[in-house]
């Protein structure tokens, strides 16, 4: 079994080197086959560079890069990733150590003992938490995945705006070219497919640390995103 770990990248040249490490020791610890599909989108601080680097020390069968031409977005940088990675499971997490590798082997073992579709790392279960958020980040975060519940009805999901989740490739390859949100929408809009084709998810408690290089993503304009898909989810799923 093969897994591939897609990675898309905007400004992350400082913590490229480090996420790779970290998912290098973990799968190479677990005796896991794996590669990291690094989706790039012409990042300024040229993050392009330091991909390449990698993928001429590790090689191209632990090492893919898509390099984009523009900022294109979360959505279809999973779509670019996912069609031309080789893994039979595919993991997508975020590339700016938010999201521990220590935690896919715990994914990993869900998935083989209970045979399911998905697997979503989860902040809001027994075992699961945020570190280095503020107050305001905290409540801003747990009121918008509480909207999200109450207004989408996810069933077992907990954390609809998490992105650190294990797919069986099969599922992923149906789901996601129906999706048409953006920003943080897009993860939501992933998991009401799943509901609707009855795919079957489970859950593991992460901690989400916040970021340490570079500036967080999230700003008034995302903000505004995820209401306006939020709504347009509402209507039309």
């Amino acid at each position: 079994m093969k897994y591939s770990v897609i990675l898309p990248t905007y400004n992350e040249r400082q913590n490229l080197p480090i996420i790779f490490y970290l998912l290098h020791q973990t799968f190479t610890k677990h005796s896991i086959k794996f590669e990291v599909v690094i989706v790039d989108d012409s990042s300024p601080d040229n993050t392009l560079e330091v991909a390449q680097k990698l993928q001429t020390a590790f090689g191209k069968d632990l090492v893919q890069i898509v390099s984009r031409k523009g900022k294109l977005g979360l959505g279809s940088a999973y779509v670019a990733g996912l069609k031309v990675s080789t893994g039979e499971r595919i993991i997508i997490m975020d590339a700016d150590l938010s999201h521990h590798p220590k935690f896919i082997p715990q994914m990993i073992l869900k998935m083989n003992a209970l045979n399911v579709d998905i697997v979503s790392g989860t902040r809001y279960q027994q075992g699961g938490g945020v570190a280095g958020w503020d107050m305001k980040r905290k409540i801003t975060s747990k009121g918008a995945n509480f909207l999200a519940s109450f207004l989408l009805n996810p069933g077992k999901a907990s954390d609809l705006t998490g992105s650190f989740r294990l797919y069986d490739r099969t599922a992923l390859e149906k789901i996601l070219p129906r999706v048409k949100s953006k920003g943080y929408a897009f993860q939501m809009e992933i998991l009401i497919l799943a509901k609707k084709e009855n795919m079957s998810l489970v859950e593991v408690p992460i901690t989400f640390v916040d970021r340490i290089y570079g500036e967080s993503k999230l700003g008034a304009n995302e903000i505004v995103l995820y209401l306006k898909g939020l709504l347009q989810l509402f209507f039309t799923t």
